[in-house]
């Protein structure tokens, strides 16, 4: 019998912290995007109730079942699989309170790999591997998740509307902000008219219909529009990105504004793209925007929220840097040519890429709809800019891959055309001078440990322990 410890330290009451892992998204908020692990099926809760996962191991996916028991509010719960690449797993969870006011959250695992000694012999240094990568994230999540919800737990729980809520960012973002316990409506895109009884929106008229006996929202966070990144561009592709940015904002902003939807906030996408290809000029929200094609969507996409901000809502204006994750947008296109060994420079290299990792681009998200001073532009990118050859060097370091396979700007512009001078070529070293002042504090302010925990790579800190039993 093999055994695994791990604990963390919250500076949140236990009670508070025991609530979140209560909530529907609990899972979902500490399963890593790495670890390939599904939730197919929940009956129940963590006070008693049964789980079905499917979870993948090399080419093979594996069913698991567990159940809950051993409930003691504010105290620990328990699972015990019953099914599932174990023959024995009990893993018990437990909440103590700190002299500081805060809690520790406590994970205690005992397991037993099939197959014996031989089991034991060919898994066992995956397995040992592979938990403490995952409490190495869950830690973090816990940590800074319950701490970013207490810190606002002065403020009454929002009613949220989401679009682009099946989206990498929305999908995720709308767990988080219901784990905390806001209400969340995602809008799926449809026309209010239809007999559907679904939360939805219609971007060609900008209506909304938030569902049955809802009228208005305290926050709408808008995400959607079309992928700038999916397909080659042509005048078509273009027509579609512009459109779906400015022309659904601006229906979108009219129709908020004429039916009175929201009261608090509207918080939209925009992109660094306002800046253009700026050099090593440093760029600020205070800074001129630049020229081309992205700069003057994203400079009418902001425009086109004035509406609502003539009306006295708070609007933010959300400028995404690069969004760090390893399941979707530009470093998950990266990492196959990394991984097999032809990753390196891009052009000359010294272009700046001002980027952010996918955890602080929802904890930023959750600021800004709950921080009443964030208001109007605010850069989402780290304090920590670094040149493409530099990001290179340390994408290789933590694949354990070289990274000296250069790749000249006609090569880029060859495989993606006009999108390559836009997204790989450009150069704008932007700063978050918003957020900073705001009191936002970065959980991966610096390239390589944002990578480490996007991509399963943590070197953990924490304490954490696997011996025999």
């Amino acid at each position: 019998m093999q055994s695994f410890y791990s604990e963390v330290q919250v500076q949140a009451p236990r009670p508070f912290a025991f609530e979140w892992h209560e909530g529907e998204h609990a899972f979902e908020r500490l399963n890593p995007p790495w670890d390939r692990t599904e939730l197919l099926e929940k009956n129940g809760n963590i006070e008693s109730g049964t789980v079905k996962l499917r979870a993948r191991v090399g080419p093979l996916w594996i069913g698991i079942q567990a159940k809950h028991s051993k409930f003691v509010r504010n105290e620990q719960f328990f699972d015990e699989m019953l099914g599932g690449p174990f023959s024995h797993w009990e893993h018990l969870h437990r909440f103590e309170s700190s002299e500081s006011g805060g809690c520790f959250v406590k994970d205690e695992i005992e397991y037993k790999i099939r197959g014996g000694f031989l089991g034991q012999w060919v898994a066992g240094r995956m397995v040992r591997s592979r938990l403490q990568q995952l409490f190495a994230y869950r830690r973090i999540v816990t940590q800074r998740e319950i701490e970013d919800h207490f810190q606002f737990s002065d403020q009454s729980p929002k009613t949220i509307a989401v679009t682009g809520s099946t989206g990498l960012v929305g999908r995720a973002i709308c767990h988080f902000l219901k784990n905390g316990g806001h209400r969340v409506i995602p809008l799926q895109r449809a026309r209010p008219e239809d007999s559907s009884d679904q939360p939805c929106w219609d971007p060609a008229t900008g209506k909304v219909y938030f569902g049955a006996g809802i009228n208005s929202v305290d926050c709408f966070l808008h995400l959607a529009g079309y992928s700038i990144a999916d397909k080659r561009w042509n005048a078509n592709i273009k027509d579609k990105i512009r459109e779906s940015r400015v022309d659904a904002t601006q229906k979108l902003a009219r129709a908020i504004v004429d039916e009175k939807r929201v009261t608090e906030s509207f918080v939209c996408a925009s992109a660094t793209g306002f800046y253009g290809d700026r050099h090593d000029e440093e760029l600020t929200e205070e800074s001129k925007r630049g020229v081309g094609f992205l700069a003057d969507t994203c400079e009418d996409w902001e425009a086109a929220c004035q509406p609502i901000r003539s009306a006295g809502i708070r609007v933010v204006n959300m400028r995404f840097g690069m969004i760090l994750s390893a399941v979707g947008g530009a470093l998950s296109a990266l990492l196959t040519p990394f991984k097999l060994g032809a990753g390196g420079r891009a052009g000359s290299g010294k272009q700046y890429w001002s980027w952010i990792s996918f955890f602080d681009t929802l904890r930023a998200i959750h600021f800004s709809i709950m921080n009443q001073s964030v208001s109007g532009p605010v850069n989402f990118v780290t304090e920590n800019p670094v040149k493409q050859r530099d990001f290179a060097k340390i994408l290789g370091k933590v694949l354990f891959r070289p990274s000296f396979m250069p790749l000249p700007a006609w090569g880029a512009r060859l495989a993606l055309g006009e999108m390559a001078d836009y997204l790989i070529l450009a150069s704008s070293r932007v700063i978050p001078k918003k957020l900073a002042a705001a009191g936002f504090q970065f959980v991966h302010p610096q390239l390589e440990d944002a990578l480490r925990f996007e991509l399963g790579r943590i070197q953990p800190t924490q304490p954490q322990s696997t011996s025999s039993l």
